[in-house]
């Protein structure tokens, strides 16, 4: 029998003013191992843009793709993680520079697909290993998880 070839997970990112210079971090950090990343803005640092301008169009992105993961950037990381999780199929989980087991935990018990960074709260030194342990953790599978993922698929969204 012949194995079947796994996609390669594409990475969309995207900030605010906020989370602009963790993102351009976290962006050098994936491109190095070779993760294909899609920036989705800002492009530059702005003090007066709005986080909802660049979360909503990486939350629709990963939305469509199963292939796909999004790691947004926020002074707190709060509002992203809302705003994202206004898009059917979006399961985002905040991280704001606590235990780092919370990053594997979302992926385990909740299938998250968005990671959303509180840039005011995490070291800029510690991104790298917060991109790899969510990016590597893997859903578990196991019945009751996927049991209360399936629930909140059928939670209204817009």
């Amino acid at each position: 029998m012949g194995e079947t070839k796994k996609k390669k997970i594409s990475v969309y990112l995207g900030s605010d003013h906020a989370g602009f210079y963790l993102k351009e971090r976290t962006k050098r950090h994936l491109a190095g191992k070779e993760i294909p990343i899609i920036d989705m803005g800002a492009y530059s640092y702005n003090k007066e843009d709005d986080y909802t301008d660049f979360i909503m169009p990486v939350a629709r992105k990963v939305a469509k793709n199963s292939n796909t993961l999004g790691i947004i950037f926020g002074g707190s990381g709060q509002g992203e993680a809302m705003a994202a999780n206004k898009i059917k199929g979006i399961r985002c989980a905040v991280y704001y520079g606590r235990d780092e087991q919370i990053l594997k935990l979302s992926k385990e018990h909740n299938n998250s697909n968005m990671l959303s960074i509180g840039a005011r709260f995490v070291a800029s030194g510690k991104i790298e290993k917060i991109a790899d342990l969510w990016i590597k953790a893997k859903f578990s599978d196991k019945t009751r998880h996927k049991r209360r993922v399936k629930k909140l698929g059928k939670l209204g969204s817009v």
